[in-house]
């Protein structure tokens, strides 16, 4: 999948990127050619997905911390813990679109699987 845009970005690079902030994301599924790209729309989703869901655990975590304060110091390794999953994930997903593969993420990768081919 390494069709290369007349922007002179290939659907890998794009797909990829797409995983660096939710911006790029937002941009590749509004800017020609990349929203015509099933492949870049897949990774843009999945990228909004995963960000959306990386901010959910985060409040999730926070609640809890907020209606027990006696497992702060419990809840700061656990979010410590939960961001380096995440940040795992996200190198792991990143890396293999840039190599022109798709990892499905459970529940979100077949969420942007849909979104994608709409």
């Amino acid at each position: 999948m390494s069709d290369s845009n007349p922007s002179g970005l290939s659907d890998n690079a794009a797909g990829g990127l797409a995983y660096v902030t939710i911006i790029p994301a937002i941009v590749f599924l509004i800017v020609a050619p990349f929203k015509s790209s099933s492949y870049v729309r897949f990774h843009a989703w999945q990228s909004i997905f995963f960000f959306v869901a990386w901010a959910v655990v985060h409040i999730l975590v926070q609640v809890v911390q907020n209606l027990v304060p006696a497992v702060v110091f419990l809840t700061l390794s656990l979010w410590q813990l939960i961001d380096l999953v995440f940040f795992v994930i996200l190198v792991i997903v990143f890396v293999n679109a840039f190599n022109g593969k798709r990892i499905m993420l459970p529940i979100i990768g077949g969420l942007a699987e849909k979104q994608a081919n709409r």
